[in-house]
Formats: C-alpha cells, sequence, structure tokens
C-alpha cells in the first residue's frame, strides 16, 4: 500500500513538474507578446527587413541582425556539425592504437570544454583568436580582401563553432555508446571491416541522437549572446565580407536593453519574440522528425 502511494505520488509530482514546466513557458511568451504589441501594430512584417535602428527618429528595423544570427549560426554549425561527430567517433570507438583510458580522459575535457562560460570564450576569441588571424592575414592577404581583423562576423562564428562542438560530441558519443555490442559483431561476423561497420551500423543506428545534439547546439547558436556581443562588432548594417562588423538578434538585445525606453522597449521585445519563434520551431522540427526515424536492427 505504502509503495503504491510513493509510485503515485511520484507520478504526480512528476506531472507537476512538467506541466509547470509548460505554464512557464507560455508565461514567458506571453508577456514577450504582449510587450511587443505596440512595435507589432506600428511597424508589422516590415520590422523583419528594416536596416534602420535610430531610436531618435523612432525608425526600428532587425534586417542586419537577422542576416547577422543566421550567418553566424550556419557558419558556427557547419564548422561544429563534423568536427563534433568525428571527436565523438574518437572517443566512443576502439581504436587499436588508443587506449580506452585516453579516451575517457578525452571525454572529461569535452565535456569540460562545454561548461566553460561563453565570456571566457570571446576574451579568448579577443585576445587569442583575432591576433592569430591578424598574423595569417599578412602572409594570406588574398583570403581576407582589404578588412583588417578585428571584431567582425567571422571571429564571431569561429568562436561560435568552437563553443558547440563540445555540445555536438558529447550527445554523438553517448548516442555512439548506446549502439548494440551485438550489432558490431554480427557485422564484423559477416565480412565488414571496421571503417564499414562504423559507417554501415554504427552511425545510422546512433543518427537520431547524433541529429538531436546537432538541433541542440544549433538552438545554443541562436541565442548565444555574450560572446558573440564582444566579437561581432555590433554594427547595424548587411556586409557580404565575413571580416566586417555586424549584429545579431541576441547581441542587439544585449546592447540595446539598459537604455531602452518608450517604443523602443517594444521594439526590443519584438525582436525577442522573433527569437523566441524561431527556437520554437526548431524544437518542433526536432520533435517531428526525429522520433519518426528508426533505429535499425
Amino acid at each position: 500500500m505504502l509503495k503504491r502511494l510513493w509510485d503515485q505520488g511520484f507520478v504526480l509530482l512528476a506531472a507537476a513538474c512538467g506541466l509547470g514546466s509548460g505554464a512557464l513557458w507560455l508565461g514567458i511568451a506571453v508577456t514577450i507578446l504582449v510587450e511587443a504589441l505596440p512595435a507589432l501594430r506600428a511597424f508589422k512584417g516590415a520590422f523583419l527587413l528594416g536596416q534602420v535602428w535610430n531610436p531618435v527618429q523612432g525608425e526600428y528595423g532587425i534586417g542586419p541582425p537577422v542576416w547577422g544570427t543566421l550567418v553566424t549560426t550556419g557558419l558556427a554549425l557547419g564548422l561544429a556539425a563534423p568536427l563534433g561527430i568525428g571527436v565523438a567517433i574518437g572517443l566512443a570507438e576502439p581504436w587499436p592504437w588508443v587506449r580506452p583510458t585516453w579516451q575517457q580522459l578525452g571525454a572529461a575535457l569535452v565535456d569540460l570544454l562545454a561548461a566553460i562560460p561563453s565570456v571566457v570564450y570571446g576574451l579568448w576569441g579577443i585576445f587569442v583568436l583575432i591576433p592569430a588571424l591578424r598574423a595569417w592575414q599578412r602572409w594570406q592577404p588574398h583570403f581576407f580582401g582589404d578588412s583588417i581583423i578585428g571584431p567582425s562576423v567571422g571571429v564571431a562564428s569561429l568562436v561560435l563553432g568552437i563553443m558547440l562542438v563540445p555540445t555536438v560530441a558529447a550527445i554523438a558519443r553517448t548516442s555512439l555508446l548506446q549502439v548494440s555490442q551485438d550489432e558490431r559483431w554480427a557485422a564484423a561476423a559477416l565480412g565488414a571491416t571496421p571503417w564499414d561497420v562504423l559507417l554501415g551500423v554504427v552511425l545510422p543506428a546512433a543518427r537520431v541522437g547524433i541529429g538531436g545534439g546537432i538541433l541542440l547546439a544549433l538552438a545554443r547558436a541562436l541565442g548565444e549572446t555574450m560572446a558573440v556581443t564582444m566579437l561581432i562588432g555590433n554594427a547595424h548594417r548587411i556586409r557580404w565580407s565575413l571580416w566586417q562588423p555586424g549584429s545579431t538578434i541576441p547581441s542587439l538585445l544585449a546592447n540595446q536593453f539598459a537604455e531602452a525606453q518608450g517604443i523602443q522597449v517594444a521594439a526590443l521585445m519584438y525582436a525577442a519574440l522573433v527569437l523566441l519563434g524561431v527556437t520554437v520551431v526548431i524544437h518542433l522540427v526536432a520533435r517531428l522528425v526525429l522520433p519518426n526515424q528508426a533505429t535499425p536492427c
């Protein structure tokens, strides 16, 4: 009897936590929407494509931050996804020349990299990466064009990609380790080479978890604030060169909110609502697509 009551209490507690999380998210979304209503009525859809942000004249548009968010997120994910999966394979699969102890140490270091605060990555980008790129520019000037390397979209994308590698690697490694050892042995017994087993059995079996890790990294890239704000240059304009300053929606919010008043607050809330909507779409895609990918037997 006591065990049944304990089980029922745990179920009720878990349900309350789940409903509470949903209610908290809904409250945040409603609050942002209510605060953004004046800007929604004033600027409508043109707000998304406008390239002017002038609080003095009351002109607001987030075209450049939207562009910067898409570019930095795409470049960072393009760098982090293959590197993260490669690191996960190196740390999860058996290799004749690598001891399991070294793999466990490497996995611990990857987890440690994921725990480093983003402001530290930002400082590293300022004091290490930018000087290194400037030195490289002296040897390969044609690669960078006429731009002087400094805080820019390219630098922010590189640091953001490095920040995402541990997230992708940690989740992908866990997914690879969960693949049944019997499947590996069965493929090897049929004459498959280690690379055949990896590419034909292990990776397909772990693709759902790997895809979830990539989507989680994508969501983090969209919302990353401090490191990107420190490194992107915070210029409210669209530049086609990666080595020119730009901005993202999170960096816009971080820079403008402290001094915002009146309709500017509503415009910033409108930008936050756009960012929240993009994040929700990503999570919906993850929920709809990934569970439908059956793991092969």
